[in-house]
């Protein structure tokens, strides 16, 4: 069997101060930022209070890896799941699930340098 290649993202930080530049996810009810245009990869999560997320969605941070699409299933098999796999836009799916103790986040892109529709440096 293949080794499963994680290419770290970002780091994912919930608030409740709006940040500038912000996209909304409507499926969880969350503003996020882009982590690529910030020096440490960190991602800004503000969720809107009818979110459907879980509590450690909500109130922890997470760490997000990129992953090939083949590798997604095998991923989250047998592990407790947080959200469950949804396409954010046309370009990105994700899911995120509880490993040791905490929120990881998988990305599938179809094209690492979009972020919501916009070109961007991965």
């Amino acid at each position: 069997m293949s080794q499963i290649e994680l290419i770290f993202d970002h780091v994912g930080v919930p608030t409740d101060e709006k940040q500038p530049s912000e996209d909304w996810v409507e499926a969880t009810r969350v503003w996020v930022t882009n982590p690529r245009d910030h020096k440490y990869h960190i991602e800004y999560l503000r969720f809107e209070p009818d979110t459907p997320c879980r509590w450690e969605v909500v109130n922890l941070p997470h760490v997000a890896y990129r992953v090939k699409a083949e590798d997604f299933p095998k991923l989250i098999e047998g592990v407790e799941i947080l959200i469950e796999p949804f396409d954010v836009d046309d370009n990105l799916s994700i899911a995120y699930v509880k490993k040791d103790g905490m929120p990881v986040e998988y990305m599938v892109f179809k094209d690492p340098n979009v972020w919501f529709g916009k070109e961007t440096e991965a």
